[in-house]
């Protein structure tokens, strides 16, 4: 049966390319991951630039995350599974929050994909959170909107971010630990990184949907723009519950 899966996120779900523009489908990760699943699965990009996880930004209206995603699970179901990638935009200098504070809002846009009425029809998704990238110390000189402290606040959203996850039972991915943001505008990931999550969230998905492939993928090389990589070996099955960083899952003989 087909496995519908809404990833919901910012301009590094987007795609934003660090020199201008947009990567194509094929280099941004969730191309890469929707390739990587194969036919059985169907992957919903649904990224955009500037989005917060619960604040409204004056400068960028219309990029409140909390308050378009209810419309996006009624629009795209069924769903098995939503991937909530937020947290960048929250660091901006004008929300003057924290990573607690982020950290219980995606708390909260993960209860929102709970307790939204699907319908009897329809089941409930589970949640896979991915806390964001760093941002780099010079971001300010390309986007007026952070600074400095942009890049301190972001270094302590993964442990924070991890602790919410752990406690609600989500699935969850670090994604500094295993990318990063380009030198050339301190924020967005070049090729290499929308490579490296697709590697790391594809033998979570694969093991979460009970997958026999992820036996395999430790081995398994995942292609983007021509890119290749190899991630490490998996850790042992724990079906349904929070790994560890980014360590991947095996499944036990």
């Amino acid at each position: 049966m087909m496995k519908h899966i809404l990833c919901f996120g910012d301009s590094n779900l987007f795609g934003s390319n660090p020199s201008g523009g947009r990567w194509p489908l094929e280099q941004r990760w969730t191309g890469i991951l929707a390739r990587s699943l194969g036919e059985d699965y169907h992957l919903i990009e649904e990224g955009l630039g500037g989005r917060t996880t619960i604040f409204d930004d004056p400068l960028e209206e219309d990029k409140c995350g909390v308050r378009q995603l209810p419309m996006l699970l009624h629009s795209h179901r069924p769903l098995d599974l939503v991937i909530l990638s937020l947290g960048t935009n929250d660091c901006k200098t004008l929300f003057n929050t924290s990573a607690r504070i982020t950290a219980k809002a995606l708390e909260k846009l993960a209860l929102v994909v709970r307790n939204y009425p699907y319908g009897e029809h329809y089941t409930t998704p589970h949640v896979l959170v991915v806390a964001p990238i760093h941002i780099e110390e010079r971001v300010g000189e390309f986007f007026p909107s952070f600074d400095r402290s942009s890049h301190l606040l972001s270094k302590q959203l993964g442990p924070a971010i991890k602790e919410m996850a752990e406690r609600n039972n989500l699935l969850f991915l670090d994604a500094s630990l295993v990318a990063q943001s380009s030198p050339i505008d301190q924020l967005h990931m070049d090729r290499d990184g929308h490579s490296s999550v697709a590697a790391a969230l594809l033998p979570m998905i694969l093991d979460w949907f009970g997958d026999e492939r992820f036996l395999d993928a430790g081995d398994q090389e995942i292609k983007g723009g021509g890119e290749t990589e190899k991630e490490a070996a998996p850790s042992s099955r724990r079906r349904g519950r929070v790994p560890q960083g980014f360590k991947l899952f095996k499944k036990k003989s």
